[in-house]
């Protein structure tokens, strides 16, 4: 084996300057949200909504919620409450080639 091959992929990075240099990518924002379920309704049935209604939602109760980045699923986990505030723990992480896959 040569030294630039990994017995996992056979082909090990080369350390480069470009590695070192992506430390400017920590900054950038990313839209975060969580979604706790969907619903299809008409038109015509949104326009009678008022104070009171409910929309029913395909997950039921107990479900894992859903993490989005960027709109892109890249986890499930369950609602808490931290200080007044709603929060959520991660329960399933999507493997990074699950998310690339996604991608397309």
């Amino acid at each position: 084996m040569e030294n630039n091959e990994n017995p996992k992929n056979g082909v090990q990075p080369e350390p480069s300057a470009n590695n070192k240099d992506l430390g400017f990518l920590l900054d950038i924002p990313l839209q975060v949200s969580v979604e706790v379920g969907r619903s299809r309704i008409l038109i015509k049935d949104l326009l009678q909504m008022q104070e009171g209604s409910i929309i029913e939602l395909e997950k039921l109760s107990g479900e894992p919620l859903d993490l989005y980045v960027n709109s892109r699923l890249i986890a499930r986990g369950e609602a808490v409450l931290v200080k007044d505030k709603y929060g959520i723990r991660l329960t399933d992480v999507v493997s990074p080639s699950e998310r690339i896959e996604n991608l397309g």
